[in-house]
């Protein structure tokens, strides 16, 4: 189930949304009975955040690539080609 709860409750009921997040479960906090943030376990929010730093290093070498060669494929060719190594 769903938990919402107000910002305040970081305060006052800190335990029991340490509890749920614990559990594995997010706790998404409102303020003015407007979404204001989510609280995640450590280990949920490295799940989520994992693959960033590789992907952004990917491109990186993406971007170095394109800039020492004037070669340059169409959509069609990146997916043809992404298409025959991966099926």
């Amino acid at each position: 189930m769903m938990q919402i709860r107000p910002v305040s409750d970081l305060r006052n009921k800190f335990t029991e949304i340490e509890l749920i997040i614990k559990e594995g479960a997010p706790v998404y906090l409102t303020k003015n009975g407007h979404g204001a943030a989510v609280v995640l376990s450590l280990e949920k929010y490295s799940e989520l955040t994992e693959d960033i730093d590789y992907i952004e290093r990917m491109l990186d070498e993406a971007d170095r690539s394109a800039e020492e060669s004037d070669v340059r494929y169409t959509h069609e060719e990146v997916f043809s080609r992404l298409r025959d190594k991966y099926a």
